[in-house]
């Protein structure tokens, strides 16, 4: 008989040693490296078992194409995100920031959801009285939403059993534990068990279940990475605590788009969803020199961005380069590109550059509008606010167009913007000058033609 033969893998990622280890040699990992069986005779002697006619493999173009009956969750910005509303049977995994809202969303979504619903919302982190006085808070009590405090998985199940919910929520899955694996709540072969459990009576319930899991430092979901291969959705809430806005991304989808974007406000009742946010990003004064409005893209849905700069002379041999929502060192090429291409000088200035609403411009099509509002700054020319710009910089001046351009001409058309400045201007200079003459009067134009 073949003797069984041992190995060690890693529960994060499946790295497998012949000896083992305190540290992953794939993932880094520390900890995570256990002693596995690998009975390679008994694996040998495995035969194939006959497949019935009813499980045979068919064509695919054979196969009846199934449609998803998907329920509305009460709020159409999180629905927007699932690609239409929550499927029966489907395991949704929230993630997001510490503090963020994650909870006050899900008690939310909850509350919505109960209206012609039973919903069991099982908090594993906060008592059942915190979670009514949040719900007092919120507005959200209805008889049909069902709460309970409880970290041991078989007790979670119990309780599925006794309620029967058509939505299950769970937060969160770090401090729920099974007595069916070894080590704390938290751990990963805990993580792994709890969700492999949730998702298993997910599957055979045909009952939707919400999965909250906390992030690491670096805004990854804690734990194994077999939890996002396991959930059917993963979605990021994310937002600046200083700020009220927030947005959830779907990052996996497997009944959906992930090219989504929901945005929410934070208020003193609770979450409120923006199902327009075009105004959360302007200002609402007087024209003034250094701002200029990009049309930045949020996954499929376009919004207005203002860009503020201000110039200033310096008194330092190395002028000081601020910015708030925009990359610094995405700034200081376009600040090279507009002293090199466009004739600006800025070597003898400190820079600062602004986003209005705390939102933070991470694609290249702000780039037109960032270097429009440091020259409007360096020349104090207010731009009107009927101007909007969105295309990317190259290194040689050139203008160069950006995905959605279409769908950032129409947004801009609907929010009544009269002058629009994209990639048909070619090189900056061009844009710049376009910019000037939207800005200026005749007479002005006259004394001053160009940047």
């Amino acid at each position: 008989m073949t003797k069984p033969s041992s190995q060690f893998t890693c529960t994060e990622c499946g790295w497998k040693t012949i000896k083992w280890v305190g540290r992953c040699g794939q993932c880094q990992a520390w900890g995570t490296v256990v002693e596995s069986t690998n009975d390679i005779g008994q694996l040998a002697r495995l035969a194939p078992v006959r497949v019935s006619d009813a499980r045979s493999a068919r064509p695919i173009t054979d196969l009846p194409e199934t449609e998803f009956l998907r329920w509305a969750s009460g709020i159409g910005e999180f629905d927007r995100v699932l690609g239409g509303g929550i499927v029966p049977g489907a395991a949704i995994l929230l993630s997001g920031e510490p503090g963020v809202g994650k909870s006050t969303l899900l008690l939310e979504v909850a509350a919505r959801a109960a209206q012609g619903a039973r919903v069991l919302y099982v908090s594993a982190e906060e008592s059942v009285g915190q979670v009514r006085l949040r719900a007092s808070r919120t507005g959200a009590l209805t008889p049909n939403l069902f709460l309970a405090a409880e970290t041991d998985l078989a007790t979670i199940l119990g309780q599925v059993d006794a309620v029967e919910p058509s939505l299950l929520i769970v937060d969160s899955v770090q401090t729920v534990s099974s007595s069916m694996s070894d080590g704390l709540a938290g751990q990963p072969a805990q993580v792994r068990e709890v969700a492999a459990t949730l998702i298993r009576v997910a599957k055979e319930r045909n009952l939707p279940v919400l999965i909250v899991g906390h992030v690491t430092k670096d805004g990854t979901v804690a734990g194994p990475r077999l939890l996002e291969h396991l959930v059917d959705v993963v979605c990021h809430f994310e937002g600046d605590r200083q700020t009220s806005l927030r947005f959830v991304r779907a990052l996996k989808n497997r009944f959906g788009p992930t090219d989504e974007v929901g945005c929410f406000e934070m208020t003193g009742d609770g979450i409120e969803e923006v199902p327009d946010p075009s105004s959360l990003f302007l200002s609402r004064g007087l024209a003034v020199s250094g701002t200029a409005v990009a049309i930045a893209l949020e996954g499929k849905r376009p919004l207005p961005v203002e860009v503020q700069a201000l110039v200033a002379p310096s008194s330092t041999p190395n002028p000081r380069r601020v910015t708030n929502g925009v990359d610094g060192s995405r700034l200081a090429m376009l600040l090279a590109v507009l002293e090199r291409r466009a004739g600006v000088k800025l070597a003898d200035k400190d820079v600062y550059v602004s986003t209005v609403g705390g939102v933070r411009l991470a694609e290249p099509g702000a780039d037109l509008a960032i270097a429009i509002a440091v020259a409007s700054a360096v020349k104090d020319l207010a731009i009107p606010h009927d101007v909007a710009t969105f295309g990317e910089i190259s290194l040689a001046g050139e203008v160069r167009p950006v995905n959605g351009a279409r769908q950032r001409r129409s947004e801009a058309q609907r929010l009544g913007y009269k002058t629009i400045i994209d990639a048909e201007a070619s090189t900056l200079r061009e844009a710049l000058r376009l910019a000037q003459s939207a800005a200026s009067t005749p007479r002005e134009r006259e004394l001053d033609a160009a940047f």
